[in-house]
């Protein structure tokens, strides 16, 4: 399995600022100013010297991220990150016709806006599947774009387009792909996938709140999550804000390692980053989320990954 993360915010879409760049960028220099940095060829070096807040951004596009396993795409959301997402397929289709499996958590708008921007979408002969298990799936699709607030229509777009209601927990298969369903804590409701092929399990649990951590509670999510080899986790609030907004449906990143460590997890990405958090601040909560792990025995093998578009995670 090959994971290509598009969209890692949650909410809102949240591009970066020219006062943040003009930060990255004075940082930058100056680090090169204090290394006595004379000559060109010593660029590449300093580069790899930089701290991550500096040398990347999380991204500003809303929730998307691609599993590619076996001959088979599977794009988790269709978030603005869709739209770059649908220009990479084009580049390694060689823009023929193409299957795409999308499986939705929720229809909330931050999920499902890149839709109307996803270019294939608009080839004749691609074939697009939706799964969710939300009521008048299709309904809420061609809601997004009525003309009242997008001037083309679902049916004006030339893929072919299927729509199939999944129970709250149950299985289905995507050729040789198994995937299950789990229903989620969060407002209107939202759906997690367990998705297995070959050896390789992929959890994409996002919008989901965990309040109740009794036995009866945690035992349907610790199952879900067993053993899988990475979970796409919801981390969009610290600790603290987590408790001042309790009922916004959403998570955070150390309620993310007691839950993976009880789980046996081998790997969590933590995603649906607030919009309100820049990448210093998502650096500086990633880091105490290691300083976390650390609290558990030493043998722990559970590995972190913050979410950033265009990261590549090979399975």
């Amino acid at each position: 399995m090959q994971i290509h993360v598009w969209g890692v915010r949650g909410s809102l879409a949240a591009p970066l600022t020219n006062a943040e760049l003009f930060t990255k960028i004075e940082t930058a220099v100056q680090l090169a100013v204090k290394q006595g940095l004379h000559d060109p060829r010593q660029v590449q070096e300093l580069l790899g010297q930089l701290p991550w807040q500096v040398s990347h951004t999380a991204g500003g596009n809303t929730s998307c991220i691609e599993v590619v396993a076996g001959n088979h795409s599977i794009i988790f959301d269709a978030g603005t990150g869709m739209r770059p997402c649908g220009i990479d397929l084009l580049r390694r289709s060689a823009g023929k016709p193409m299957d795409v499996h999308v499986l939705l958590s929720h229809t909330h708008w931050d999920h499902i806006c890149g839709f109307p921007f996803f270019i294939p979408a608009y080839i004749s002969g691609t074939r697009i599947t939706f799964y969710g298990v939300h009521d008048g799936l299709e309904d809420r699709f061609r809601g997004q774009q009525d003309p009242c607030y997008f001037p083309i229509t679902l049916d004006a777009m030339a893929a072919d387009k299927k729509f199939v209601q999944l129970p709250e927990q149950g299985h289905f298969t995507i050729g040789d792909i198994a995937a299950d369903t789990m229903p989620l804590h969060h407002p209107g409701g939202s759906c997690g996938y367990r998705i297995t092929c070959g050896k390789k399990t992929v959890v994409y649990a996002t919008d989901s709140e965990y309040r109740d951590f009794s036995l009866p509670a945690t035992k349907p999510v610790l199952e879900f999550f067993s053993g899988a080899d990475l979970v796409i986790f919801d981390s969009q609030y610290t600790f603290l804000e987590n408790v001042e907004k309790e009922n916004w449906g959403h998570s955070n990143m150390f309620t993310g390692i007691d839950i993976a460590i009880e789980a046996g997890v081998k790997k969590l990405l933590f995603t649906h980053h607030d919009p309100a958090y820049n990448d210093e601040k998502l650096w500086e909560i990633f880091q105490k989320a290691q300083e976390y792990l650390n609290v558990y025995p030493e043998h722990t093998e559970l590995q972190l990954e913050l979410a950033y578009e265009g990261l590549t995670i090979n399975l």
